[in-house]
């Protein structure tokens, strides 16, 4: 007498091979882009000259990294820094969505042949190149790819035990819908779509969807609105994770859904004749039953289901792509108008636009994130030195005042910064690293400290400025001169450093932040020399020489805080 099989078992068994899955997947893509990285972030950056060349990019970064929210993150943060039109973003996502159908494939390979046979080599390959640190990244990505094989193999197999096929209530229960209903596919496409959200992972749902359908329980009609609500529910996933986010990372996300909802749109429309279309070109006789064919042929004829799932995948993005690729500017206008930008006003100074919302994907994009939230920190400590030299210009007490606790609060947002800035590369930092990565942490760890510190230096200027204006003296018009040369050329310093920030290291040149540093040294030397003069010469008081001094010694002070931004940057 057989024994009856453990269903409790099997379950648990089917949930841990889904885990195994999505965290082979994760591992193999996060050492994808260790490997590759850096020049997947400048080929993003380069190839987008038009809405072709922008989905090619989509297409050929997503199969490369297997991550279309690797793609998608980072083409945002470019669209976010100004390297990207929204135009050539959406471009990109339309090739993303066409890169990551790979994935479908690859699964579909999982489950046409038993792959766990082929694993074990694979894991101990691994870790042999594991222990070796040149080649550590090449073992994660060989795990990740063993661990992805081995999930789909033991849910292959997990699928033949529970034997879905032969069980009259799961049979009775996808039985009782109507596969030809309108109301039927939709049904599906909704529970496909909250499955997504629900699991955050689409691959999972992918490969459920074709467990179901090669063990012969879910009709392919089915099985096809799953998928399709799967594209759904991937995009609902980060349209939430965008909403804490800036207005461009909105319009991305939401381009993003509006893309897919089209698709599934129309293909709701030709819904029978297009998934038929497909059957016919993977070979799978949509016709047969298990009753008109013998058990073996009906098996064989359903094993071929994987391989349609993953055909409709991408016919499904490749004609929709086709479709609106055309239509990009209007797509444009259409979220434009959808997502309004957030109302500005002195308060967005206080937040952080790029490393917010939970857009840490993987460590190598955040590292692009921090950056670019550098970048900005850079234009935000500028912006407080420009009020800085108008305070020194103002001569009305009350617009004085105002303009002083302004920069008082500026000082405050370039300490929060610091901080948030700070403890995001920490979080960064827990991750499994490559080398290259963790020196430029270390490099923007140091350059946040240095920014923070010319925050503190524009505070001590405005201060020295205050005390000026409450002792009721005044510096006279050549002292006046004499600082505003001085704040200038300091002023040009910072200019040339956020020049740098924006830029790509290989292409930067520090000599010209030595050479505004060399100028600003010598005018503070002749300074101080002819200020000391000057007070022995009774031209001006005591006091607001040494007023005068200060100013200036400070200004020399940012200078140096400036080089040494520079320098962190440039890895000197």
């Amino acid at each position: 007498m057989e024994a009856s099989p453990n269903y409790l078992f099997l379950a648990l068994k089917l949930l841990g091979s889904l885990a195994l899955l999505m965290y082979g997947m994760k591992t193999m893509s996060d050492a994808l882009q260790k490997m590759a990285g850096p020049q997947l972030r400048h080929v993003l950056g380069a190839m987008t000259t038009n809405r072709f060349t922008g989905m090619l990019t989509g297409i050929f970064v997503t199969a490369a990294v297997q991550s279309s929210t690797a793609t998608t993150v980072m083409t945002v943060s470019f669209v976010s820094a100004g390297l990207l039109t929204l135009a050539q973003a959406i471009s990109v996502i339309m090739g993303a969505n066409i890169g990551t159908t790979l994935t479908a494939w690859i699964m579909s390979a999982g489950f046409s042949f038993n792959i766990t046979d082929f694993v074990y080599p694979a894991f101990f390959i691994a870790i042999i190149l594991i222990y070796n640190k040149r080649r550590r990244v090449f073992g994660d990505f060989l795990y990740g790819i063993a661990f992805m094989f081995l999930g789909l193999g033991t849910l292959r197999q997990t699928g033949i035990d529970i034997n879905l096929g032969e069980q009259e209530a799961v049979l009775n229960f996808f039985s009782s819908f109507d596969p030809n209903s309108f109301i039927t596919t939709l049904t599906f496409l909704l529970i496909g779509g909250i499955l997504t959200m629900c699991v955050q992972s689409s691959a999972a749902v992918m490969a459920i969807t074709m467990i179901l359908c090669s063990s012969g329980v879910l009709p392919i009609y089915q099985g096809i609105a799953l998928v399709m609500g799967e594209n759904i529910g991937t995009t609902v996933t980060s349209n939430i994770v965008a909403l804490s986010a800036g207005t461009q990372a909105r319009r991305a996300a939401f381009a993003h859904m509006f893309f897919n909802l089209f698709g599934v749109v129309w293909v709701l429309i030709v819904f029978h004749p297009f998934v038929n279309m497909v059957c016919g070109l993977v070979g799978y006789d949509v016709e047969m039953t298990k009753a008109s064919a013998g058990h073996a042929e009906f098996l064989a004829n359903a094993a071929k289901l994987s391989f349609v799932l993953a055909a409709f995948h991408t016919c499904f993005n490749l004609i929709n792509t086709g479709i609106l690729i055309w239509f990009i500017p209007q797509i444009e206008k259409l979220v434009c108008y959808v997502i309004k930008p957030k109302k500005e006003d002195e308060e967005e100074d206080t937040r952080l636009q790029y490393i917010q919302g939970g857009l840490m994907k993987t460590p190598e994009i955040s590292v692009l994130q921090a950056q670019k939230e550098i970048t900005l920190f850079g234009e935000r400590i500028q912006r407080m030195y420009g009020m800085v030299k108008d305070l020194l210009a103002e001569k009305d007490k009350e617009k004085f005042g105002k303009l002083f606790v302004r920069i008082e609060k500026y000082e405050g947002i370039s300490d929060n910064m610091e901080i948030e800035i700070a403890r995001y590369l920490e979080q960064v930092s827990d991750a499994h690293l490559s080398d290259e990565t963790k020196e430029k942490i270390r490099r923007m760890l140091r350059q946040i400290s240095e920014i923070e510190s010319i925050g503190d230096a524009c505070y001590n200027l405005a201060r020295t400025m205050n005390r000026r204006m409450q002792s009721n003296k005044d510096f006279t018009a050549q002292q006046y001169e004499q600082i505003h040369k001085m704040i200038d050329l300091t002023d040009e310093s910072l200019t040339q450093m956020n020049n740098i920030l924006k830029g790509r290291r290989e292409e930067l040149d520090i000599n010209e932040t030595f050479r505004i540093e060399n100028d600003i040294n010598t005018l503070r030397n002749r300074l101080k020399t002819e200020n000391i003069q000057a007070v022995n010469e009774h031209q001006y008081d005591y006091a607001i020489g040494t007023m005068f001094t200060d100013l200036i010694s400070e200004c020399e002070k940012l200078g140096d805080y400036v080089v040494n931004v520079v320098e962190a940057r440039l890895g000197k």
